[in-house]
C-alpha cells in the first residue's frame, strides 16, 4: 500500500510541477502579449501604421506560443489573465483594421476564443472614440463620422448577443460601455458639426461683407 501511495504522490507531484511551470510561463507571456498590443494601439493613434503592424505581428506570434503551451491544461488556458491577453490582441487588431480600412481579423484565424474576441471588439470602440476625437481636433469631420458609423454598427451587433455572462465573459457589461461611448461620441460630433457650420456661415458673411465694401 505504501509503495503504491508513493508512486501516486510522485506522479501527482510531477504533474503539479509541470502545471505550475506552465502557469508561470503563461503569466509572463500574457504580460508580454498585452504590452505588444498596447504599443501597437499607441502606434495606431500616432498614425505609425507600419510600426503598429510590426508590433501586432509580434503579439500574434506571442499568442500562438502561449496558447500552444497553455492548452495542455484547461484551467490555465481558460484563466482570466490569458483570456484578457487574447482580448487585448483582438482589440489591437480590430483597432488597426478599422482605422486603416483593412478587413477585420477573424477569431478563428487568430486563435482567439469567441468571448475574448467579442469583448475585444467592444473595447476597441473606446479606441475608435479616441481616434474620432483626434479627427475632430484636426477638423476632419468626415473621418469622425466614419468612426461613429462603425461604432454604431458594432453596438447594434453586440446588443443582439444575449447569453449568460458565464458564456460571454461579461459581454453585457462591455456592451453597456460601448453604448455610452457611442452616445458621448455622437454628442461630441454633433457639437463639432454645428461649430463647423457656424464657422462656414460666418466666413460666408465676412466674404459677402468684404465684397460689398470693395464694390462700394
Amino acid at each position: 500500500m505504501v509503495d503504491a501511495l508513493e508512486g501516486i504522490v510522485n506522479r501527482i507531484t510531477d504533474d503539479l510541477t509541470r502545471r505550475n511551470h506552465i502557469r508561470d510561463i503563461t503569466l509572463q507571456r500574457s504580460r508580454e502579449l498585452i504590452r505588444f498590443c498596447a504599443n501597437s494601439i499607441r502606434a495606431t493613434h500616432r498614425h505609425e501604421y507600419d510600426e503598429a503592424e510590426r508590433l501586432l505581428e509580434e503579439a500574434k506570434q506571442a499568442a500562438v506560443t502561449v496558447v500552444a503551451d497553455a492548452q495542455t491544461y484547461a484551467d490555465i488556458y481558460n484563466a482570466g489573465y490569458l483570456q484578457d491577453a487574447l482580448k487585448e490582441l483582438a482589440e489591437a487588431g480590430i483597432t488597426l483594421a478599422v482605422v486603416t480600412g483593412r478587413p477585420l481579423p477573424d477569431p478563428d484565424d487568430w486563435k482567439i476564443e469567441y468571448p475574448a474576441y467579442l469583448n475585444g471588439l467592444g473595447e476597441a470602440m473606446g479606441e475608435l472614440r479616441r481616434f474620432a476625437l483626434d479627427s475632430m481636433r484636426r477638423d476632419d469631420i468626415a473621418e469622425s463620422e466614419r468612426m461613429l458609423g462603425i461604432m454604431d454598427d458594432v453596438y447594434s451587433y453586440l446588443v443582439t448577443i444575449d447569453f449568460p455572462d458565464a458564456l460571454t465573459g461579461g459581454l453585457r457589461r462591455t456592451t453597456d460601455m460601448v453604448r455610452g461611448v457611442v452616445e458621448r461620441t455622437r454628442g461630441d460630433l454633433t457639437t463639432a458639426v454645428r461649430q463647423e457650420k457656424l464657422q462656414e456661415a460666418l466666413q460666408a458673411f465676412e466674404d459677402r461683407l468684404t465684397a460689398r465694401v470693395e464694390e462700394g
